[in-house]
């Protein structure tokens, strides 16, 4: 029996979240007295897997899995969890992966903890904890299922090295019509950019901006600190911005190390999808706005007089 670690990848490059699912799975593995295995789909260069605990990587090669296929990328996962004999699957918390991991638990009949943020407390019973009430608070959850899957929240964990002796082969898997009913005609990505899924910082800005004209500051900020754009609801359903920056309970959830918020008052809903980045910077002229009770630094100021300065400031910060 092994554990079984899904590394998600885009374009062939792993993303920070395969590190740390990794990393998590080679734990879980050591206090279950196991080996890890991890299945890549699609990746180019597993090895850098190595350093963070993958014993044995199985590596997929389908032209029909170029793009994502939620039912598709389930059955990969399900066959691989039978040839390794992995009764425990470790996910990580991505938009597509949230997608399959609902369908691998009916497959493979498992139990699915979503938004774990810690090793097993206990391993008999096996006693996980998770996030609850919109980032609120936690709950030990117990897993009786002989199968289990665990979804591990965005930077919760941690990336950790621990570097192995790994090996990898290729793995065949069999993909019939079915997987195939729904698929994407088309995929469009934002170029040149931080996406918000992929970034340890993010500056988002509402409509204290006062109009799209004045997004050019905060396009900078994000610039200089290697950050992605997000911002709040309104501000996407004015069309100031796409919605694919949309951030918040109805939008994308955001577990940055940091995230500032620029003229953003700061509704439960919003506070609800970015409640589990790490420090929050605000923003704001009203020192009355729900987002400072949530806020680690609060600034009450003028967007358009802090933020020229604090970008200069780091400029000049980052030249020495």
């Amino acid at each position: 029996m092994s554990v079984l670690v899904f590394a998600d990848s885009s374009e062939g490059k792993f993303k920070k979240s395969a590190f740390e699912v990794v990393s998590y799975g080679k734990r879980v593995a050591e206090q279950l007295g196991t080996t890890v295995a991890v299945v890549t789909i699609n990746a180019l260069d597993v090895s850098e897997l190595y350093t963070y605990g993958a014993e044995k990587v199985l590596t997929v090669s389908n032209e029909q899995l170029k793009t994502f296929n939620a039912k598709g990328y389930t059955s990969v996962l399900q066959q691989a969890a039978t040839a390794e004999n992995a009764s425990i699957v470790v996910l990580d918390s991505s938009i597509n992966v949230l997608h399959v991991a609902p369908m691998l638990a009916v497959a493979m009949n498992a139990g699915y903890a979503s938004n774990v943020v810690a090793l097993p407390s206990e391993v008999a019973p096996f006693t996980i904890k998770r996030k609850a009430f919109s980032n609120k608070g936690f709950s030990n959850t117990v897993m009786n299922t002989e199968n289990k899957i665990i979804g591990v929240a965005k930077n919760s964990y941690g990336v950790h090295e621990n570097p192995v002796s790994g090996t990898s082969e290729s793995f065949d898997v069999t993909l019939s019509e079915s997987d195939f009913g729904v698929t994407s005609e088309k995929v469009e990505k934002a170029s040149g950019k931080v996406t918000i899924a992929d970034a340890d910082t993010v500056v988002s800005a509402g409509r204290g901006l006062k109009g799209p004209e004045n997004w050019a500051m905060i396009e900078e900020l994000a610039e200089v600190l290697g950050a992605a754009t997000a911002c709040s609801k309104p501000v996407s359903d004015l069309g100031w911005r796409p919605h694919g920056e949309h951030v918040g309970q109805t939008g994308k959830p955001v577990a940055s190390n940091l995230y500032i918020a620029i003229g953003i008052s700061g509704a439960i809903q919003h506070l609800a999808g970015i409640n589990a980045s790490k420090v929050k910077v605000v923003i704001n002229t009203d020192p009355e706005a729900p987002f400072f009770k949530a806020a680690d630094y609060g600034i009450v100021g003028d967007a358009f007089e802090v933020v020229p300065v604090l970008i200069e400031k780091l400029k000049a910060f980052k030249a020495a």
